[in-house]
């Protein structure tokens, strides 16, 4: 590799800090299943021999997950590794596993939790509707939410 071609590589390269676009995806996929479970950060970390402080760090993107590792994670949150690319938003595609600017870092957290299967107060809504367990209780549930969402747009149900 010739002088010029490691200078720049090296001066192209972001802050230290900077996260990659697939590791905050990751990282939040991971969150959405663990939080979708009702499974705490010092659970899951217990489980996989980590500080809940790695898990944190693994869920902001700031720590990169090892192969092995997100294998061993798959099976403690009953995913297979897949899970954790799935719904990949295309400015993570486009990157081609470079760095973000903190810019596009941002902007990429900003369309992730504009998707409302993202946010944590859809997954504790949904781990709550489960939790009940008479059919009809839950259907009745579901028809009154339905029923003040509708309301709450203008529309007859």
């Amino acid at each position: 590799m010739s002088a010029s071609i490691a200078t720049r590589k090296i001066a192209d390269r972001p802050p230290l800090g900077t996260p990659r676009p697939v590791d905050v995806h990751v990282g939040q996929r991971l969150r959405q299943r663990r939080t979708l479970l009702g499974m705490s950060q010092e659970k899951l970390g217990e489980a996989v021999n980590l500080t809940f402080q790695q898990i944190q760090k693994y869920e902001r993107g700031a720590n990169r997950i090892g192969a092995s590792r997100l294998f061993q994670l798959g099976q403690v949150l009953d995913v297979s590794v897949s899970y954790f690319f799935e719904d990949m938003p295309g400015e993570v595609t486009k990157t081609r596993g470079d760095y973000a600017a903190p810019s596009a870092t941002a902007e990429l957290e900003a369309v992730q939790t504009a998707d409302p299967m993202a946010r944590r107060e859809t997954l504790e809504l949904v781990r709550a509707y489960y939790k009940i367990e008479d059919p009809k209780v839950r259907k009745r549930v579901f028809e009154l939410t339905k029923s003040i969402a509708n309301a709450a747009e203008g529309v007859e149900d």
